[in-house]
């Protein structure tokens, strides 16, 4: 019999816990010559810049633009570990730099701030999820890749929202129990989609979370020719009004696959960028995290993401000490432990 139960207190930051980061307007002027400069400094280090799909637009096309990448969590996991460089700079939030440092542990690796957070990590505290592990010991524990290097190094496997329903279906197969952490939504939908028997951490992505079924069904009314494009951290009454319900990569996959002019995207605004330059004649509407019907808003962009900006990618690169302050370290035993639920999904989704 299949079964799901959640059995620790909420583990969700509301909106008045989550940091503001204020605006810093670049002028024209300015944004020129700092890239200039990262460009020049990049290369003059030998490093190598690596970012998400959420983060700033200049950081996401200067990555491209000096060989370095932009992708979800897995490909910049797999990049950073192949690349031929021995410096990474990793432009996202705090897990996927110690993600970086665990594959490749021989490598320098610095991000523009560790004050980079991610409400799924925060919500994980290693030493309350290894109290729950220990208290399942009959399930094979599966996390979620935004999790910090402890709690990773508590799981047999780790996973990201590209290939976390293979990798569970795989092991329901097996006839394996799972412990689920620490998004209780994305949680949700693996279950509901695999029968699996799964027993969730109570967590969540402060972004994802805001999403409004009653919203997003009054803007599908506004643009009923929109498909609907939907991360799965996102509560199970969005999810069910997905046309594609997936990873950015498959949100970008299914943008550009989809034969409609117009889509509704719930995920963090950062994605738009790649989704209007990969389709420049299709238009793109934020999906709503506020108010009701017409006066419905967005406000879907993680505060930790915009920390990621092109005066501390300067920094790191001009800056010893800030580069020094901002370089992930992490314990050689804590790495053995961590990577090896990594080197199983990379092995899985090669």
């Amino acid at each position: 019999m299949n079964s799901m139960s959640e059995v620790l207190p909420n583990k969700v930051m509301v909106p008045e816990e989550v940091p503001l980061v204020p605006s810093l307007s670049l002028d024209d002027d300015e944004r020129e010559l700092l890239l200039e400069n990262i460009r020049a400094n990049l290369d003059l280090m030998g490093a190598t810049l690596i970012a998400h799909y959420y983060v700033d637009k200049d950081i996401q096309d200067l990555a491209e633009e000096t060989g370095g990448f932009v992708g979800d969590s897995l490909e910049m996991a797999r990049f950073g570990r192949d690349c031929e460089s021995d410096k990474l700079i990793i432009a996202g939030v705090r897990f996927m730099g110690e993600t970086a440092k665990i594959l490749s542990p021989e490598k320098s690796i610095f991000m523009p701030t560790l004050d980079a957070e991610c409400s799924l990590d925060i919500g994980c505290p290693p030493d309350e999820f290894e109290r729950f592990v220990r208290l399942n010991k009959d399930r094979t524990v599966v996390v979620y890749a935004n999790t910090s290097a402890k709690v990773k190094a508590l799981a047999d496997w780790v996973v990201t929202s590209s290939c976390a329903l293979e990798i569970v279906s795989a092991l329901r197969d097996s006839g394996e129990k799972i412990l689920w952490a620490p998004d209780q939504h994305l949680g949700r939908y693996i279950q509901k989609e695999t029968c699996a028997d799964m027993l969730l951490w109570r967590g969540a992505c402060v972004v994802h979370e805001e999403f409004k079924a009653k919203g997003l069904k009054d803007l599908m009314k506004i643009y009923p020719d929109a498909a609907v494009l939907v991360h799965p951290e996102s509560p199970d009454s969005v999810i069910e009004l997905a046309d594609v319900v997936g990873s950015t990569s498959a949100i970008i996959k299914g943008a550009s696959s989809l034969p409609n002019d117009q889509f509704i995207v719930a995920t963090d605004r950062g994605i738009f960028h790649r989704l209007l330059k990969d389709n420049p004649s299709k238009r793109f509407i934020e999906a709503p995290t506020g108010g009701n019907g017409a006066t419905c808003r967005s406000c879907a962009h993680c505060p930790w993401m915009a920390m990621n900006e092109l005066r501390k990618v300067n920094r790191i690169l001009e800056d010893p000490d800030h580069r020094n302050r901002n370089e992930i370290k992490i314990d050689t035993a804590l790495v053995g432990a961590a990577r090896k639920p990594l080197d199983r999904m990379l092995s899985f989704s090669a």
